[in-house]
C-alpha cells in the first residue's frame, strides 16, 4: 500500500527535521524538502493511472483531443502548484508560497480559456436568437 509508504517517509522525515532543527535550522529544512520530493516521487506512477483512465475514457466518448490534454495539463498545473506552495511555506516563506499559488491559478485559467470559449459557443448556438 503507497499510504503506508508516504506515512512512514512523512514521520520519519518529521523526526529526523525536529531533532535536527535545534542544531541547523538550514538542514531541518533540506530534509523536510527532501522528504517532500520523496512523497511526490512516490505518487507520481499514480497519477500517470489517472492519465490512463482519461484516455480511455476519451476513446469511449467522443471528445476532442485537445480537451482532454487541456484537462490533464491543468491538473498537472494544480498538483504542482501546490506541491512548490507547500514545500516554500514549510521553509517558512509563506509570502513566496501564495505567488506561486497565485500563478498557478493564473496558469490554470489561460490554459482553460479553450474550453471556456467552446462552452460558451455551445450555449449560444443553444440559446434561440
Amino acid at each position: 500500500m503507497e499510504i503506508m509508504q508516504i506515512v512512514i517517509i512523512g514521520i520519519i522525515t518529521a523526526i529526523l527535521a525536529i531533532t535536527v532543527k535545534k542544531q541547523s535550522p538550514d538542514m531541518a529544512a533540506i530534509i523536510s524538502i527532501a522528504g517532500s520530493v520523496l512523497i511526490f516521487v512516490t505518487i507520481l506512477p499514480m497519477l500517470s493511472g489517472v492519465i490512463g483512465i482519461l484516455s480511455s475514457i476519451e476513446s469511449q466518448i467522443s471528445i476532442d483531443t485537445a480537451y482532454v490534454v487541456i484537462v490533464i495539463k491543468v491538473i498537472g498545473v494544480a498538483y504542482i502548484a501546490e506541491f512548490g506552495a507547500q514545500i516554500c511555506a514549510d521553509a517558512g516563506e509563506t509570502s513566496l508560497a501564495s505567488k506561486i499559488e497565485m500563478s498557478g491559478k493564473i496558469i490554470i485559467m489561460v490554459l482553460s480559456a479553450p474550453i471556456i470559449v467552446s462552452m460558451l459557443d455551445m450555449i449560444l448556438a443553444i440559446l434561440p436568437s
